[in-house]
């Protein structure tokens, strides 16, 4: 495929599509300099473009001679640039008819177009990314708030990559040991220089596993489903945590017929709020009945689950419904209307979601909302903070190879404990160490590197 040459050069525009002050074209490879000069005339009389200096001039149509527009250009020489090739930008007004012009003159003059995420892939090819770190561009480009970003660019810095190498090193020096044994006799091979290096990996690789969930949640987010019977508030409780009129609010039951999702930032996790229909056993027309549905799926999709219900008012039948499909989920009870006098038996309510705190609102007058923030974010992430110093696995993949790793190894441990050869250990021992390759990119697929990359942007 030529999304794995290294030997043309790329052009794309690296900017989003749309008016603006500025816009960039961005192209990589050996010809990238010679093809900028041909279009570019700087203002100064200088015979070359100096390296890392922003130059100012007019992009020329080298064969019309038409100006096309003035621009700032830049001049990456290789290996230090982003790819470790010859990089240009060529930074114009941001105006989608001037960036396109700019590039079908470097197209026409040899460049090639990028495919999606192929600046970043070159980058990995050449040794300047691992993958992980790679991955971690994206997460930077898609962060949605402060704690994500951090998080993606921990791993840019290769906080994540560093400690996973050091594992994978561990089990190189194993598997050279295992592999250095086969050709002793069996009463020669010692178990403890496997054994004790494995189970410091195993260490190693549940400690990572241990802060998977969070980093994966920092960076997905998480899916918050509001429910409860029609007319308890559940679209007041919307807008009061988006601090904003998103939902229709009226006191007839049922004015909620769809599920509906925002999303907001609570303590730095990006949380998708999905207000839904009113849950009732007796649905009054057929719209109603498919927004009963979609609730019910949003419970079973969400990670966490507001239970609404009316203090000011007994518990009914229905409430009782809603709370045996939430049960089972992670959840927190919402007691809305808390302004108003308590109509709820005590002894109902200390069986009514018994396991889940107990959270008391006003979502008209928007009380107890922040303590209510606090709840839902501590129950993501159980209580935890993200430290500096902390490497959060943030990728459903790296969790999965880090769980493949760990199983890896704890069967090398069980083969070598109960005798096994040092081959069939070493099977064990191989599996874990390409696993955690495929992390940092050690071991890796043109399929893998295809489906990682083609979720980029062109030009990045």
């Amino acid at each position: 495929m030529t999304m794995y040459s290294l030997d043309d050069t790329i052009t794309a525009i690296a900017t989003s599509i749309g008016q603006s002050g500025v816009g960039i074209i961005k192209m990589s490879g050996p010809e990238a300099y010679a093809i900028a000069w041909q279009i570019f005339c700087p203002v100064r009389n200088i015979k070359a473009l100096k390296p890392y200096q922003l130059h100012y001039g007019q992009i020329i149509d080298p064969t019309s001679h038409t100006l096309i527009d003035e621009a700032l250009v830049v001049y990456m020489p290789a290996p230090h640039s982003y790819t470790r090739q010859a990089v240009v930008e060529i930074q114009s007004h941001g105006s989608l008819v001037a960036l396109r012009q700019i590039l079908q003159l470097t197209l026409r003059l040899g460049a090639r177009l990028a495919e999606a995420g192929e600046m970043t892939l070159r980058a990995f090819l050449n040794g300047r990314l691992d993958l992980a770190q790679a991955e971690a561009v994206l997460d930077i480009i898609e962060a949605k708030t402060e704690a994500a970003l951090r998080v993606a660019a921990e791993q840019l810095e290769g906080t994540l990559s560093t400690q996973v190498s050091a594992v994978r090193q561990k089990l190189l020096d194993t598997l050279a040991f295992l592999e250095a044994s086969v050709d002793f006799v069996e009463d020669e091979i010692l178990a403890e220089p496997v054994i004790e290096p494995l189970m410091a990996v195993v260490n190693d690789l549940t400690k990572l596993l241990q802060n998977a969930d969070r980093g994966l949640i920092y960076r997905q987010g998480l899916r918050v489903a509001i429910v409860g019977r029609p007319n308890v508030g559940k679209s007041s409780l919307l807008n009061g945590l988006l601090q904003d009129n998103r939902a229709i609010v009226t006191n007839i039951p049922g004015t909620t017929r769809d599920t509906l999702e925002e999303t907001v930032n609570m303590g730095g996790v990006p949380v998708v709020l999905v207000d839904t229909a009113g849950i009732r056993a007796a649905p009054t027309d057929e719209v109603e009945r498919i927004g009963v549905a979609r609730s019910q799926a949003a419970i079973a999709r969400a990670d966490v689950t507001l239970l609404v219900i009316d203090g000011s008012q007994p518990l009914t039948s229905e409430d009782w419904e809603i709370e045996a499909l939430v049960r089972a989920k992670s959840a927190l009870l919402v007691i809305n209307k808390c302004d108003l006098p308590n109509q709820i038996a005590l002894s109902d309510l200390a069986n009514f979601l018994p396991h889940a705190p107990h959270l008391p609102i006003s979502a008209l007058k928007n009380e107890g909302l922040t303590s209510l923030e606090s709840a839902i974010v501590e129950l993501a992430l159980g209580g935890q903070i993200t430290l500096a110093d902390t490497p959060l696995v943030s990728h459903p993949r790296h969790k999965a190879l880090l769980h493949h790793a760990l199983d890896s190894t704890n069967a090398a441990i069980a083969a070598q404990q109960t005798g096994l050869s040092p081959d069939l250990v070493s099977i064990d021992v191989r599996a874990a160490v390409d696993a955690l390759g495929e992390i940092t990119g050690q071991t890796v697929t043109d399929d893998l590197l295809e489906t990682i990359f083609s979720k980029f942007c062109i030009g990045k």
